[in-house]
């Protein structure tokens, strides 16, 4: 039985809502999409939140947001790219929960990101590629601190989830599915 929050980090495009999704429905908890519910407490979309206050001010409600939701009953929680970049968050994440970073290299993501980039406040405008650079640059070191690693890649999302539930199991023995694993 889970006893704390599965909470999925990694840049933008490795798929942590729909892995999250699918996941929490193999596992029979709920799921959480941070970036929503910052939303709703915001009253706004996460691109107005960067247009109108700025990244600083989005991750201090992200971090308000994190930590309400990792007080509340064990989920999986999709977070958004920068959360786990922020110490604070990062420490609630290592006390409340269990980190799984979707990991994936940069074609995979310009992939799936580029083709909605007016949604990513980081990638909307410039030299998109060469954000996405300098983002895994940056962040890979601090995502790879997570609990566990597991790589998001062109297959179907149900291969990360059998892996995530695998590396679970491993670690947390008592950690069963509700649902039976597919093979991929």
């Amino acid at each position: 039985m889970i006893d704390r929050s599965i909470v999925l980090v990694g840049l933008m495009g490795v798929g942590k809502s729909s892995v999250g999704r699918r996941l929490a429905q193999r596992l029979g908890i709920d799921f959480v999409d941070a970036d929503t519910e910052i939303e709703k407490a915001a009253g706004l979309p996460v691109p107005e939140i960067f247009r109108l206050y700025g990244e600083a001010e989005f991750r201090r409600g992200e971090r308000r947001v994190l930590a309400r939701l990792l007080e509340e009953r064990p989920r999986v929680i999709a977070t958004g790219g920068g959360a786990f970049m922020d110490p604070e968050t990062r420490a609630a994440i290592a006390r409340d929960g269990i980190s799984v970073w979707l990991k994936a290299e940069l074609p995979v993501i310009a992939r799936r990101v580029l083709k909605r980039r007016h949604t990513r406040p980081l990638i909307a405008e410039g030299d998109a590629m060469a954000t996405l650079e300098r983002l895994i640059a940056e962040r890979h070191p601090v995502y790879a601190e997570a609990d566990l690693t597991v790589e998001s890649t062109e297959a179907p999302h149900e291969v990360a989830v059998n892996a995530i539930i695998s590396a679970l199991a491993a670690e947390w023995p008592g950690l069963t599915a509700t649902r039976p694993r597919r093979s991929a």
